[in-house]
């Protein structure tokens, strides 16, 4: 099955094209510049290289998030759009285990970590396991320090993302002995990666996602926040209620 794979979810641009367990070919880019701009050039010019044309491919994955509200978005719409246009399966994929399988031979835990604001951070604990990785305790947003609480003692852990550096003195207070951390080469999702977990839900059978699918943020936006915290408080979106 060819496949393209497309993350735009952090400040990191992947995009590859599988054939099977075969990577044909990838682009991975860290220059902090506008996905919306690069992401559908970078597409074109791999596949060019690649010799294939968009009828060639047999379905695309994506990363659905979390992370980046604006980037997620970004690969979201055009991964859908291609889909949709060319009438192919979407298997949409967590961007945290995309991150975590850069460490599936790692014989301990395995943490992918993106920074959610505020002292908290998106991540999971997952585990290595014939070439995949599976969870041990599920993704979620959480306070740092909670989070190293929850996994003190328990270790060696694996931590992975750019992200980590900025939590590192926390972690390496926190954890000690039991921190491992991953090379920078590790710390950027894959964009295959995202392809070789598609093509499993593939081959396990999964159709693709319905045409209502949407991104994973694992949190409300601000937005959405605002407008809830509105309606509880008897307000409506636009402006107060009468009495």
């Amino acid at each position: 099955m060819k496949m393209l794979a497309l993350d735009t979810s952090t400040l990191v641009l992947g995009v590859a094209v599988i054939d099977g367990e075969r990577l044909l070919g990838q682009v991975t880019t860290n220059l902090h510049k506008n996905h919306s701009v690069r992401l559908m050039p970078t597409v074109s010019h791999l596949l060019q290289e690649l010799e294939l044309k968009p009828a060639e491919l047999e379905a695309i994955a994506v990363a659905r998030g979390p992370g980046s509200y604006t980037g997620v978005r970004i690969g979201f719409t055009t991964a859908k759009t291609m889909a949709w246009s060319l009438n192919l399966p979407l298997y949409p994929i967590s961007s945290l285990v995309a991150l975590a399988m850069n460490g599936n031979r790692f014989p301990g835990g395995i943490i992918p970590l993106f920074d959610a604001r505020r002292k908290r951070v998106y991540t999971g604990w997952f585990q290595g396991r014939e070439g995949l990785v599976t969870p041990v305790v599920s993704e979620q947003v959480i306070a740092i320090d909670a989070w190293l609480e929850r996994l003190k003692g328990n270790g060696p852990f694996l931590f992975l993302g750019d992200d980590v550096e900025t939590f590192r003195t926390e972690i390496e207070e926190f954890l000690r002995d039991e921190a491992v951390f991953g090379s920078p080469g590790e710390n950027a999702v894959q964009a295959a990666h995202l392809g070789l977990l598609a093509l499993e839900e593939a081959r396990a059978g999964k159709p693709g996602a319905g045409a209502d699918v949407g991104p994973d943020y694992l949190q409300l936006t601000e937005a959405e926040t605002k407008w809830l915290q509105a309606r509880q408080n008897g307000v409506k979106p636009d402006g107060p209620t009468g009495g």
